[in-house]
């Protein structure tokens, strides 16, 4: 008979009882008043011999009195018990006398029953009460031992903090972490204008005072309100070990945050990306990548993100999430088809740029295909759901791509920034990489507004890493704080900035995400497939993803690119064609026309004897040939040899580098300068009428500059 029916007949046959459960007070004496009469009535049908049933009361009586003595019972609950068994024995031995069926019998056993439930439900409540009072008594125990301990550690900071910080503070509380890594104060500060800010500055001289470990803190931050000061001290570096991902591939949300890492009370600290971007700087060796496969793997675990990543590194950032999945080396459980860990990957310029042109389609078709929904929910902010999902952009090293000087990488960035402008309230925002956290990195306005979860891998490195302009207001943060591999800052607007560390993550736990997450990653919805059109549905085309092959397969092979006739270096010249900028081609444009109509020098390294054109006569235009050290540079120097005995001044070498440059009028002084000191420029004139020529063109004595 299966569960169901059985509850369905229980329920259909009356109240079932527990005859395993214990007696209350009233069942308790309605079962000794009814086994008394039956004992009476049987005992006076059969003229029992009246002495047993006392006999039995006492047996019963001392029975209890013995357990009740091991179970540690109360006197009272002991005298209750053994009172009932003797009162109980004493009316059956007389009931059996006189007989059980007399008014008198039974009524003086009614009032016995009443006083046996009473004496019960007494006692109970007593036991209880006791009970109670035994374990409030052992909690004030621990509370007492805790409040010591406590007390030691508040008098200890007291006297630390005015010692060192020359402030007093009042400690209300002191708790310590579930981890066992440490503690936090709660403190709060004197009257007079004091602030956390300046215990916060002290954090290394607190640290030493209190002779904490290496890699452990004493980090302050603000309170409940402004008066008051949160002392979070570390006592067990955590950020010493390694410590894999976490092997719960549960699904994540763009809402409730996506775990990067761990402070060092060894929780979890999480980022929440949907209205901010974020930006991630570690110089070579401190963990960058490994944090990226993280960050990637937090992605793939919700159920509303999709992933687009760039990579012009040959998209090695994003290949061990797809190629597991495209080459068929894993399945599904049911057999099915495993989807890739992201949903896009572009290793190539091109590819990027079809992707970021594709993310501004979608981000104006939202706005303008969603009104709808917005107006419905009354918000200016999409709302994000595994039906409309939002698109996270991992750029790896984006921020070099913005700060890039060569005006075809200069494009990527334009697009990446204008992604980054026009799509916060569509869901679409932005991971950036970067190698160091300088000015040029940071000097981006919109980077720096925007990417406000910020992480900081130092590694022990110090090169490249100027950490208040990363966490600009954050002070107290060191690099040699966070010295080991994987462990640096992170600072996000739900959490200042400080100590954390990524984990580990394998290459087989990779591949088990995918795996795990293959059913779970969203579509792109309909409005905004309409708008990626085929650039968007094509991407996982053969022709789109055959470099992703022929890397792995070249990556195999080991010695690539070389035959029986010797070196094959076609790769390499194919690849410095596309490098070739557009200011470089200008040039040798211009000097194609320069040599057509003057001829050239021979270059100072040709060897005598060699054919060229003569060295009388002619413009010697190696200064053109990769002595410069810019397009721009290259440029300038082109039209003051165009400008013959002329000259031309920096006004209007600026004016003609600026449209394709943005060179400024100062730069070009600069470089003006340095060519007359070195002989490469004469200057002619003073003043507003100075002019520059250069020396192919000067006057054999030209006058002093």
């Amino acid at each position: 008979m299966s569960s169901t029916a059985t509850a369905k007949q229980n329920a259909s046959s009356g109240p079932v009882l527990d005859w395993a459960a214990g007696h209350g007070p009233v069942t308790g004496a309605l079962s000794a008043t009814t086994g008394a009469f039956a004992v009476a009535t049987t005992g006076a049908a059969t003229h029992m011999p009246p002495g047993w049933a006392l006999a039995v009361g006492a047996a019963g009586a001392l029975g209890h009195t013995i357990v009740g003595l091991r179970v540690r019972n109360a006197g009272r609950t002991l005298a209750t018990r053994a009172a009932s068994w003797l009162v109980g024995a004493g009316w059956t031995t007389w009931a059996m006398t006189h007989g059980p069926l007399t008014w008198a019998a039974l009524g003086s056993l009614a009032t016995m029953g009443v006083g046996i439930g009473a004496a019960a439900r007494s006692a109970a409540l007593f036991e209880e009460a006791r009970e109670e009072e035994a374990i409030a008594a052992e909690q004030r125990q621990i509370a007492a031992e805790l409040s010591a301990d406590r007390r030691a550690i508040a008098a200890e900071w007291v006297d630390r903090i005015q010692r060192v910080c020359s402030i007093t503070v009042r400690v209300v509380g002191v708790e310590q972490w579930a981890t066992g890594a440490g503690y936090s104060i709660d403190a709060e500060l004197p009257p007079g204008g004091a602030t956390w800010n300046k215990i916060a500055a002290e954090s290394p001289r607190l640290s030493a005072d209190a002779r904490l470990p290496h890699g452990c803190t004493a980090t302050a931050s603000p309170g409940i309100h402004q008066g008051r000061v949160i002392i979070d001290v570390t006592t067990v570096n955590v950020l010493e070990q390694e410590r894999t991902y976490p092997a719960d591939y549960g699904p994540l949300s763009v809402h409730t945050g996506i775990p990067w890492g761990y402070r060092t009370n060894a929780e979890q600290i999480l980022a929440y990306l949907r209205e901010q971007c974020a930006l991630i700087v570690g110089p070579t060796g401190s963990g960058k990548t490994n944090m990226v496969h993280s960050i990637l793997a937090g992605f793939a675990r919700a159920d509303d993100m999709l992933t687009w990543v760039i990579d012009l590194n040959a998209g090695s950032a994003g290949l061990p999430w797809v190629l597991p999945a495209l080459n068929g080396e894993i399945s599904s459980p049911d057999g099915k088809p495993v989807r890739p860990g992201i949903d896009w990957l572009a290793g190539t310029y091109d590819e990027a740029m079809t992707m970021l042109d594709v993310a501004v389609r979608v981000a104006k078709q939202r706005k303008m295909g969603y009104q709808d929904v917005l107006a419905r929910a009354n918000t200016d902010l999409l709302p994000i759901s595994p039906r409309i999902p939002q698109i996270m952009l991992v750029i790896d090293e984006g921020a070099e791509i913005l700060a890039s000087p060569d005006r075809h990488v200069r494009k990527l960035g334009e697009k990446i920034l204008e992604v980054i402008r026009i799509a916060r309230a569509m869901g679409i925002r932005t991971v950036l990489t970067a190698l160091g956290a300088t000015g040029s990195v940071l000097s981006n306005l919109m980077i720096r507004r925007e990417a406000k979860v910020r992480v900081a891998l130092t590694g022990g490195e110090k090169e490249g890493m100027d950490l208040s302009k990363m966490f600009p207001g954050s002070r107290g943060l060191r690099v040699d704080q966070a010295p080991h591999k994987g462990a640096g800052f992170m600072g996000t607007p739900e959490s200042p900035a400080a100590l954390f560390k990524a984990w580990r993550i394998l290459p087989n736990q990779i591949r088990e995400i995918i795996a795990a997450t293959s059913e779970r990653h969203p579509t792109l919805d309909a409005v905004s497939a309409r708008a990626a059109g085929p650039a968007y549905a094509r991407r996982w085309d053969a022709d789109r993803t055959a470099w992703m092959r022929d890397q792995a397969s070249s990556d195999g092979a080991g010695t690539t690119g070389t035959t029986g006739e010797g070196l094959k270096l076609s790769a390499l010249s194919s690849q410095e064609q596309a490098q070739v900028s557009p200011e470089d081609e200008m040039l040798r444009k211009f000097r194609a026309q320069i040599d057509a109509q003057f001829g050239t020098a021979p270059e100072p390294q040709a060897p005598a004897g060699s054919d060229g054109p003569p060295a009388t006569g002619g413009l010697n235009l190696s200064a053109l040939r990769g002595e410069q050290d810019s397009p721009a540079q290259q440029a300038a120097l082109a039209l003051l040899l165009a400008a013959g005995g002329d000259g031309t001044g920096a006004s209007a070498i600026a004016r003609a580098l600026s449209a394709e440059h943005g060179t400024s009028r100062q730069t070009v002084v600069g470089w003006l300068r340095d060519w007359v000191k070195d002989g490469t420029a004469v200057r002619v004139g003073e003043g507003t009428k100075a002019r520059y020529v250069h020396r192919q063109h000067a006057p054999e004595q030209p006058p002093e500059s």
